[in-house]
């Protein structure tokens, strides 16, 4: 099975349902930015609320341009904010230390375009899930792909309150101050279950694909 895809930041944990199985992704680069999207952000845990941690771009999200083109804005010292973050949220759950040294080499990277962003920590999830599926970049905008191409790139952050309802459960680290948050970014579970990871997707993958 094909998928195409819009290319996200450490995507939700329902987009990589529907990505674990695949022979092939294929990430338009060529489709313009969207906003309101997953294309610059993830959403993670909190003590007190979910916090979405947000990509600075160069022209702000009123971008008018193909994913390909967008560029990231880097004077504000973004990746440290993040990896403050990120530390300061998770360095208590089981598998931090486990992830920790390979997922600070990203963000102590610099990167310009949003793409290239974007691709790496698609590389670095499929490693540690250590799953084999191949990746392409296709710069032609087609609206419609052929049968038997899976097209997840209309992939939205928002959800119906009674789905999210079933979202499968498992541990995280402030359920008992906010409750449980549904498909955060596939960080939380990594740093949650660690290598039963991708168990955890494949024995919910049907159930987690009709959430959206």
């Amino acid at each position: 099975m094909h998928i195409v895809s819009s290319f996200l930041p450490f995507a939700p944990i329902s987009w990589w349902a529907h990505v674990i199985d695949a022979d092939k992704i294929i990430f338009d680069s060529a489709e313009h930015f969207e906003k309101m999207s997953y294309r610059n952000k993830y959403r993670i845990s909190g003590a007190n609320n979910p916090i979405q941690l947000s990509i600075p771009l160069v022209n702000g999200r009123e971008q008018r341009a193909a994913m390909n083109k967008v560029q990231i804005f880097n004077d504000g010292k973004w990746q440290v904010q993040h990896w403050r973050t990120l530390v300061s949220v998770y360095k208590q759950t089981p598998y931090w230390e486990f992830y920790e040294q390979s997922l600070q080499e990203m963000f102590n990277k610099e990167y310009a375009s949003l793409t290239e962003f974007n691709n790496d920590t698609f590389k670095w999830v499929a490693q540690q899930l250590k799953i084999k599926v191949s990746s392409e970049f296709t710069d032609i905008y087609n609206a419609v792909y052929p049968e038997g191409v899976n097209d997840i790139r209309k992939f939205k952050p928002a959800i119906k309150e009674e789905v999210l309802s079933t979202f499968p459960r498992y541990y995280q680290v402030f359920e008992d101050r906010v409750g449980f948050l549904p498909d955060l970014s596939i960080l939380d579970l990594l740093f949650a279950e660690g290598p039963r990871a991708v168990s955890f997707i494949r024995t919910h993958k049907e159930k987690l694909i009709a959430l959206r």
